[in-house]
């Protein structure tokens, strides 16, 4: 969409004269301060001289930018078209008006049945399917239809947000999912590749009411590069509402072949800027719930880099009907845990890197109590367990468990060793007492021989004193519920918390040098003199102690969403784990993601090239390789939605000094915008932004505007920008905006990883960029 008007040069020269500022020229030109190629240095220059020859050649010969749209929105077509185009939106209208009342039928069906009591655990958990169904079918109101399949043979079948069927029990589909095999082609198929389809058309609607239509011939007579290519680059043109939408409808073919992989290990996806990547992670969660229920009885795990961008992504997977899925950060996972304070870059790295979890192993294993004999009161006797005993106990009790099952699993062995001492103890005590009483009873037996006509025949008791196995039960019972006993276990083997175990440990130089002897001792310093209150990258360290003590997890309420029961249990394993802006995690961040999905099944996206966190890798190999080795599928994006070309164009010598080897996405559109530059003295910054903040939400109205700004120029601007998102570069990632304004790309690129850090905050916009550099 076109700006509604064009930049106020007059204003924008009040503040300093700009460097270049070709907003309106016919063929837009790239635009880059001097000061701005000095960063880049001589290579970046010739990269840059040859990225404007090749843009200015693309248009000279026509082969950039989009075809022109009436006010309408629709293409200009002949009165012909015309009729034939109104004659298929009134075809597509009759058809949602049919789809439409099947679904509100059917909703109205299903509310019915939600109406009554649920009387038992079965009915309960069929009554929570059913709201699942009732809720997909209620968020599919707005564009339950939005495309259409005709095949060779003449069939058609329309595709939409959910499945529908006509009345009758083997009716057939009125309505096919976009997850059902059915819909694939509607993503995939291409001129060269039909995949038996002759035509596919895309149905654009608003509430209720078709408003166009955009027909794809199938047959070769239209080679197009993308699929779906005037409703693409419609959606793509659309302004910003600040929260992500679906894409269900605009899919494109490498994105569907990632959206629909088996879930059958890690696949590791390398998209660049404005590729997609959020769009392909979260409608994969989709896809996955549709295509294998059963994941849904675990929930799907989505972890994004920060709650804005969970925020921002919020309405995503509930528009699709899922209901199955936690969303959380790193930082958040464990519940009742805060992230209560920032910390440096080093530190960061220092406690992301993969020692510390064979470091918290050996420690927690030193907290294990040594053999040695116990001596156990019970009813006023005094049992000696052998150090023998107790090692073996032990020793069992501890394989393979966490440390807390482990003492339960010993505290059941002391109880059954105990058990058996005191009824070995009583059966001596007893063959004793019998001994000496059989010695009574015979000579009885003889005196009463003699007195008795008939005699006697007798050689003693037969009383053995020995216990039934119930009555052992019921002392091994007894012994368990002892408060004596459990005292004694409880001093001997205490239960343990997580969180002052390990600042103890942090906090501990001697011991810091005893279980991380790979720390330098600047590092052991650094991080024992750290203050009080929990950092990011403690997070992952407390999870790994919480996991290696095994917390006892208490019972949950019944009659919950599973989504419910996930949140709040630790050490809950999830069906999948999604994880969006992948490169950042370190290490030890990577083992929580482990330890909620040990059967590894996890899709993680992200672009390596905007890395920004404190470990340093430029390969998904070196990020992943600690955690799967070779065990894992890489897959690419590799086309720009988001980004014109013209603001594309800048980042190859910018991704160039951040270490890069990779080439950035190929960006299929053009805004016809060229980037702008200002050079303000820092005294003008703030009114320089804030006068041009202004201009760009005059010319995108009811559209967004971002700035992006270095960490140490963020106060300085939100004092006069209120109504605006002011961002760094890290924070700005994930989000997008119509027109972004970069502050101080210079200061951007000092900060550390700064030219990932410009990359990033480059690729932000749809539509414009416009620059402050600072003299």
């Amino acid at each position: 969409m076109r700006p509604q008007a064009a930049p106020n040069r007059k204003a924008l020269r009040s503040l300093s004269p700009p460097t270049e500022f070709l907003a309106n020229e016919k063929k837009p030109t790239l635009c880059l301060p001097p000061e701005y190629l000095r960063l880049v240095g001589a290579e970046g220059k010739r990269q840059y001289k040859d990225l404007r020859m090749r843009r200015n050649s693309a248009l000279d010969n026509g082969t950039a930018g989009v075809s022109e749209i009436t006010p309408d929105g629709e293409p200009p077509t002949s009165a012909a078209e015309g009729v034939a185009r109104r004659s298929a939106v009134a075809e597509e209208q009759e058809f949602l008006d049919l789809a439409t009342a099947r679904r509100d039928r059917l909703a109205d069906h299903l509310q019915a049945e939600l109406s009554s009591d649920a009387l038992d655990a079965l009915e309960r958990a069929r009554r929570r399917m059913l709201r699942q169904q009732y809720e997909e079918l209620r968020r599919a109101r707005e564009g339950l239809v939005f495309g259409r399949l005709d095949g060779l043979d003449g069939t058609v079948r329309h595709i939409g947000r959910v499945g529908l069927r006509n009345d009758g029990e083997d009716s057939e589909p009125l309505l096919v999912d976009w997850r059902a095999p059915a819909a694939r082609p509607f993503y995939t198929a291409t001129a060269v590749d039909p995949q038996g389809q002759a035509r596919r058309r895309h149905i654009r609607t608003t509430g209720s009411a078709v408003v166009g239509v955009d027909d794809e011939p199938l047959d070769g007579t239209i080679t197009a590069e993308l699929v779906g290519e005037g409703a693409l680059l419609a959606a793509l043109d659309q302004r910003r509402t600040g929260r992500m939408s679906t894409a269900i409808s605009t899919l494109q073919r490498e994105q569907d072949d990632i959206i629909r992989a088996e879930a059958t290990g890690p696949l590791i996806v390398q998209g660049g800027p404005g590729t997609g990547k959020t769009v392909v992670a979260l409608h994969r969660v989709a896809y996955l719930l549709f295509a294998h229920p059963k994941m849904a009885d675990q929930a799907v795990l989505v972890l994004g880099p920060s709650p804005r961008f969970l925020q921002y992504i919020a309405q995503v997977l509930p528009a699709l009907g899922e209901t199955a899925v936690v969303s959380a950060t790193c930082d958040t996972l464990l519940a009742g845990i805060r992230v209560a304070r920032d910390e440096s870059r080093l530190l960061a790295e220092i406690k992301g890197r993969a020692l510390w979890q064979p470091a918290l192993e050996n420690y927690v294993t030193s907290l294990l109590p040594r053999p040695r004999e116990l001596k156990l009161r019970w009813e006023g006797e005094f049992y000696v367990i052998t150090a023998a005993s107790v090692a073996q106990a032990l020793a069992s009790a501890v394989q393979g468990r966490p440390y807390h099952r482990a003492r339960t699993a010993f505290a059941e062995q002391l109880h059954h060793i105990l058990a058996e001492a005191v009824v070995e103890q009583r059966e001596a005590l007893m063959n004793e007492m019998e001994e000496g009483f059989e010695d009574i009873l015979a000579r009885v037996d003889r005196g009463m021989h003699h007195d008795l006509p008939f005699g006697r025949r007798s050689t003693g008791s037969d009383i053995d004193g020995l216990l039934s196995e119930e009555e052992i039960e019921h002392l091994r019972y007894r012994i368990a519920e002892n408060a004596t006993i459990a005292r004694f276990i409880e001093a001997w083997w205490p239960t343990l918390d997580a969180e002052p175990l390990l600042c103890d440990l942090l906090t501990d130089r001697t011991m810091l040098a005893r279980f991380a002897p790979q720390l330098s001792t600047e590092e052991i310093t650094a991080v024992s003199a750290e203050p009080a209150l929990w950092a990011s990258s403690d997070i992952p360290l407390l999870d790994a102690l919480a996991d290696l003590l095994g917390e006892v997890e208490a019972p949950q309420p019944q009659g919950e969403f599973v989504a419910d029961h996930a949140r709040r249990q630790r050490g809950w394993v999830y069906g999948h784990v999604v994880i969006d802006e992948a490169q950042e995690l370190s290490a030890m961040q990577w083992q929580m993601v482990l330890r909620r999905c040990p059967s590894r099944s996890i899709t993680a996206v992200g672009d390596i090239d905007q890395a920004e966190a404190a470990h340093r890798h430029t390969t998904w190999a070196q990020a992943v390789q600690a955690v799967f080795r070779d065990r894992w599928t890489a897959a690419e994006l590799t086309i720009c939605y988001r980004t014109p070309r013209e603001v594309m164009d800048l980042t190859e010598p910018v991704l160039k000094r951040a270490g890069s080897h990779n080439t950035p996405p190929r960006a299929v559109r053009s805004s016809g915008i060229a980037p702008w530059v200002l050079t303000v003295t820092p005294a003008e910054l703030a009114g320089a932004a804030a006068q041009a903040v202004r201009q760009l939400q005059q010319r995108w109205h009811g559209g967004t505007v971002g700035v992006i700004a270095p960490a140490d120029r963020i106060a300085e601007l939100l004092a006069v920008l209120s109504d605006v998102s002011v961002l760094t570069a890290p924070q700005s990632k994930g989000l997008e905006w119509d027109a972004t304004l970069l502050i101080d790309p210079q200061g951007i690129a000092a900060e550390p990883r700064g030219w990932n850090g410009l990359y990033v905050a480059l690729t932000r916009c749809t539509q414009e960029l416009g620059q402050l550099v600072l003299t």
